[in-house]
């Protein structure tokens, strides 16, 4: 599903031989670097990282590694890919299995103010709360954001700035393919999107991998309108592959207003509330 040859070839086109120290030359017909030159720029042989392209060495060591790294522009995320696809014929990681335990769902459920969310590397949602569920307007169970965001058809319009999204996302799942090589779910629904969707396969041909911790998410909901949301990224201990991702609104913004519109609404994501008798 992802593999070292691939994400070689990938970042080798990107590198500028000019940044690289190469001069310009009218009769080169290759996109980046050749392959010659990121050996010679990394001090390794031709044919060593001939074989690293094609698949054909195995456990190249953390020098080379680094020195590839340097040569390609690797950044942090890309430098942590890379060596863990490099280390994939020697370990394998299992895919998580994903259990929630019942305290976190309580933990969940005490989050009232602001969309909450439990997903697993696949980016499955496994649990939310109410106001999570009211944001997507459809029942959280058996939802796959990535589903959701390339093939469910109108479904788009939610994401306000969706061509940023389907970046993240396709990221994030190349980012997982490279941990969890031999999750045979996550592999039906890399297929499956790409089958589905074009610009998926456009995106995943790239190789480019990100990591998800935080960062502005925009949406554009049906009844309450703009929500500028900022998102954090929990992850959860004991190596369960599993987020807690939580959209807040900052203080005195819009959104704010937005969310507690969104907290009136009835529970099919239509009709307000009425607001609770005050006691005394």
């Amino acid at each position: 599903m992802d593999d070292l040859a691939g994400f070689l070839r990938t970042r080798r086109s990107r590198v500028d031989p000019a940044a690289a120290g190469i001069p310009a030359d009218s009769r080169r017909r290759v996109e980046g670097l050749r392959r010659e030159e990121v050996a010679h720029l990394s001090g390794v042989s031709v044919d060593y990282y001939v074989r690293l392209e094609q698949g054909r060495a195995t456990q190249p060591s953390e020098q080379v590694l680094d020195a590839l790294a340097r040569v390609l522009g690797l950044d942090e995320t890309e430098r942590e890919h890379l060596d863990r696809l490099a280390r994939q014929r020697r370990r394998r990681a299992k895919a998580p299995g994903g259990r929630i335990r019942p305290e976190l769902l309580r933990v969940l459920d005490l989050v009232t103010d602001a969309p909450a969310l439990i997903m697993n590397h696949r980016l499955d949602v496994l649990a939310g709360n109410r106001l999570a569920g009211l944001l997507y307007g459809r029942p959280l169970q058996g939802l796959n954001v990535a589903r959701h965001l390339f093939l469910d058809e109108g479904e788009c319009g939610l994401y306000a700035d969706w061509e940023n999204c389907t970046l993240d996302v396709v990221g994030h799942l190349r980012l997982a393919a490279g941990k969890y090589p031999e999750d045979t779910h996550l592999a039906s629904l890399v297929g499956e999107l790409a089958m589905g969707s074009e610009r998926f396969r456009r995106l995943w041909a790239r190789a480019d991998v990100r990591a998800r911790t935080h960062g502005r998410k925009a949406y554009r909901h049906p009844l309450v309108g703009p929500l500028n949301l900022h998102q954090e990224n929990f992850a959860l201990p004991d190596e369960s592959g599993l987020e807690l991702l939580v959209l807040s609104a900052a203080p005195g913004d819009p959104a704010e207003d937005g969310l507690r519109l969104l907290a009136g609404l009835d529970g099919d994501g239509v009709t307000p509330r009425r607001p609770s008798p005050r006691r005394g």
